[in-house]
């Protein structure tokens, strides 16, 4: 899937080059619009004689959810561990300008049952039981995005993590029968969960992986604040 992912882009890019203009994965190019997300749909399945099963559908009731124990626990450890995986999902100084409420794109860590106003959204029934992932960017890095949607899922199910509450009504406003976490709102703020001696980063990815994109990432975060922006320009040129 990464790789469809990453090829799909580059394709794009190139027939956009051949007609004479340009092709853009920023997560928010444009102030005014909604930004791009890469939505990530996921279900685990088990073998059972030569079938492959869903591992989400099972006889217990949660929230009105035919589901399994896999199920709440796997998402119970997405939700829980967004947090500080959030730079696998959100990389760049930009991805974090498309959280904005009223905008389709999550700002509340919590899960609903087809409620796009929740970062996961749960889908189907049955043997198509997904949790879908609304929080990573267009900007992400797919295998980045996959391997931690994944590791998350399966650390939640190894520590039988419970989800919140589902989440009734607009995740955007107070009206809600649940309180809401939030996605960190800054690549620094990010980061610096991510690479928090006790994240659960270190844990998943190890301290190799992380001390790498911590470099990384941060090298960012300084470019960007050396950087004089056309918004501060306009902002205070004439006005100081």
């Amino acid at each position: 899937m990464a790789d469809k992912h990453s090829i799909y882009k580059l394709c794009l890019k190139e027939i956009a080059e051949k007609q004479g203009t340009s092709i853009t994965f920023m997560a928010k190019p444009f102030q005014k619009q909604s930004g791009s997300g890469c939505h990530i749909h996921f279900n685990l399945s088990r073998k059972e004689g030569n079938k492959l099963r869903s591992a989400f559908f099972g006889d217990k009731d949660w929230e009105g959810i035919a589901s399994s124990d896999e199920f709440r626990w796997f998402l119970g450890g997405w939700i829980k561990f967004t947090p500080e995986l959030m730079p696998f999902y959100a990389p760049t100084i930009n991805s974090y300008k498309r959280f904005v409420a009223a905008s389709w794109a999550p700002v509340g860590l919590a899960a609903g049952r087809d409620n796009r106003t929740a970062g996961f959204r749960i889908v189907g029934d049955g043997q198509s039981l997904r949790i879908e992932n609304r929080i990573p960017g267009a900007d992400c890095n797919p295998y980045l995005a996959l391997a931690a949607s994944l590791a998350s899922g399966l650390e939640g199910i190894a520590q039988k993590i419970e989800p919140p509450p589902l989440l009734r009504g607009d995740g955007y406003t107070k009206s809600t029968t649940v309180k809401l976490g939030t996605v960190p709102r800054s690549l620094s703020e990010a980061v610096n969960l991510f690479s928090a001696p006790s994240s659960i980063s270190r844990k998943l990815f190890g301290n190799d992986i992380v001390d790498h994109y911590t470099h990384f990432y941060r090298d960012e975060i300084t470019q960007y604040n050396r950087a004089v922006t056309d918004w501060e320009v306009k902002r205070y040129f004439e006005q100081i």
